[in-house]
């Protein structure tokens, strides 16, 4: 019997050291999906973090976390009955004031096409959203019925956000892509607003610079009254997409002509160049596009080239006498003949184009532009 009380003894021991164990370990662990100032910051927050007690402090706040979410849903609440413009723009947390008289000074204008991902875009037009600038949204005529709705509805509630009077079906590397934005620059120069400079984007692009940030870097000594489209003198390995003709087939792909006919020269003898399809243009070589006969007419010529808009805008930016300044080449690599451009959106671009005229001033004693 003593045997046996033994054993029950340590039993219970055993048992009991058990169960404080567990006690323990639930006391000491955090609840799941309840945040702590000490805890780590909610998914939301991380992309905005840099370290600072400002931020850490914003982000740990559940009512200012909230400002970054997005109704589950916002295909459902754009479409809402019983919603009004009002409610849109404070629930989404729109800016509607102008934030400083040197932003109110300097409005900007934007050209943003869409076609998928509503969610995203309105994230995207929430971040760059001002009151003072004005946006153009090229939306895609192949887009989805409930997607153009809902695209409609959002852009109603704002008096500087609009549609572009005309929707292209457009092709990835076609000549539709850069008819596109002409569409949109054409209804931007007829905006009452007076904006300086146009920026283009797609709807799945999100800006790194605040707006004030944007404006004080196009002020800026090297880029004041200066077109921002890098590029170089087209390389052999790009020279195909101009060197032939190309059959752009509306709304699935660009192939070159069966049998393969050659091109002419581009007219006036214009030097080909090669870069982004993204720029900041000045409101002045905006009007230069739409109304000079030697943007006409090269417009014309590169109607059946592959993708044009990577040597349209670098090409006329070129052009000596127009208050056009050339731009900082992007790298190219010997070994292999391919252009390194940039994969982030234009607003990372802006960043690293600090030194562009330097860079600019150099090649040009170098005698390599």
């Amino acid at each position: 019997m003593s045997q046996i009380e033994g054993r029950k003894c340590r039993f219970l021991l055993c048992l009991g050291i058990v169960v404080c164990s567990i006690i323990y370990w639930l006391t000491r662990t955090k609840p799941v999906g309840k945040p702590t100032t000490s805890g780590p910051f909610p998914t939301e927050c991380q992309p905005f973090l840099s370290g600072t007690e400002k931020e850490e402090h914003y982000c740990q706040n559940d009512r200012q976390t909230n400002r970054l979410t997005l109704p589950k849903d916002v295909r459902g609440y754009i479409h809402s009955g019983s919603l009004q413009c009002s409610n849109l723009i404070t629930e989404l947390h729109f800016i509607n004031a102008t934030l400083s008289c040197e932003e109110e000074n300097y409005p900007l204008a934007f050209i943003v096409t869409i076609h998928k991902e509503l969610e995203i875009f309105v994230r995207m037009l929430r971040a760059i959203y001002m009151p003072q600038n004005v946006y153009c949204i090229h939306m895609d005529a192949k887009a989805p019925k409930e997607y153009q709705e809902a695209v409609q509805n959002l852009v109603s509630c704002f008096d500087n956000v609009f549609l572009s009077s005309r929707s292209e079906k457009v092709t990835y590397a076609g000549f539709s892509r850069l008819q596109a934005d002409l569409n949109c620059m054409k209804d931007l120069m007829g905006s009452p607003k007076a904006w300086r400079k146009v920026i283009n984007l797609c709807g799945q692009d999100f800006p790194i610079m605040s707006n004030l940030e944007l404006v004080q870097y196009m002020q800026s000594k090297e880029w004041r009254d200066k077109n921002m489209t890098p590029g170089v003198k087209q390389p052999a390995t790009m020279k195909h997409r101009t060197l032939f003709q190309h059959q752009e087939i509306v709304g699935s792909h660009v192939a070159p002509r069966v049998p393969r006919h050659f091109k002419g020269p581009p007219p006036y003898n214009l030097k080909i160049y090669f870069g982004t399809a993204y720029y900041a243009l000045t409101r002045d070589f905006v009007d230069f596009v739409l109304k000079n006969k030697i943007a006409n007419d090269f417009l014309e010529w590169s109607k059946d080239t592959f993708s044009p808009d990577e040597h349209y805008w670098v090409t006329l930016n070129h052009i000596k006498g127009n208050l056009i300044v050339a731009n900082r080449p992007m790298k190219h690599s010997s070994s292999t003949g391919q252009i390194q451009t940039a994969e982030l959106i234009l607003l990372e671009r802006l960043r690293l184009m600090r030194k562009m005229n330097d860079a600019y001033r150099k090649l040009k004693k170098r005698k390599m532009l």
